[in-house]
């Protein structure tokens, strides 16, 4: 992992030195950085909405987007997936310059106006699946957020299953009942998964 990213880890663990706000999920020379990054935002009427923030950063970061996903109990499933595309463009304008802080001060400064957008009014269902892809170095990256997992024994074994059959390497990480499933590969082969995942939480929890 490049030095610089590094550094960016310890002084966002500096910042974020709150209970609960701050947690390494994963540190990998192959899969770059996992962590999450709990905050408020002002919302409607000045209140404050928790916002749990889910950062990737792949090998190739800053020179790429990072990965985001984005939960709140306070949101919509719909509001969750705009805030993370919201950040994701802000992201775009901060390339090759460290920016998981300034994209939180951003969402913290900006949330009460994506919120009062016509697009973000929709939905009724509670956020809790949100997913990011990048770029690094010719591979892809994803990473994905699932809503539950009551079988979990039988649901690692198909993700598992999935992932050797596309060849795909990955990762699937628990925290508390945050459940993160990291894959990388080829472009063609990662963009399958996204959409089997409906499936299988169809065939395993239905």
């Amino acid at each position: 992992m490049a030095e610089p990213v590094r550094q960016e880890l310890s002084a966002l663990a500096a910042i974020f030195c709150g209970p609960d706000e701050w947690e390494v999920l994963s540190l990998s020379e192959t899969d770059g950085a996992v962590f999450r990054i709990l905050t408020k935002a002002e919302g409607f009427m000045d209140t404050d909405i928790p916002l749990q923030l889910v950062f990737h950063l792949p090998l190739s970061y800053p020179s790429c987007l990072p990965g985001i996903v984005v939960n709140s109990k306070h949101l919509t499933r719909a509001q969750c997936e705009i805030v993370k595309e919201k950040l994701l463009e802000q992201a775009e304008t901060l390339l090759l310059e460290p920016m998981v802080h300034e994209l939180v001060l951003w969402i913290q400064e900006n949330l009460r106006h994506i919120l009062k957008c016509p697009e973000a009014g929709g939905g009724s269902e509670k956020c809790s699946s949100a997913a990011s892809m990048t770029v690094d170095d010719g591979l892809w990256m994803t990473l994905l957020h699932l809503d539950h997992m009551r079988a979990k024994a039988k649901y690692v074994k198909t993700v598992e299953k999935w992932a050797s059959d596309l060849r795909l390497t990955g990762r699937l990480m628990f925290m508390g009942k945050i459940i993160l499933i990291l894959l990388q590969g080829d472009r063609n082969d990662i963009k399958v998964p996204k959409s089997l995942m409906l499936n299988v939480n169809l065939a395993i929890f239905c």
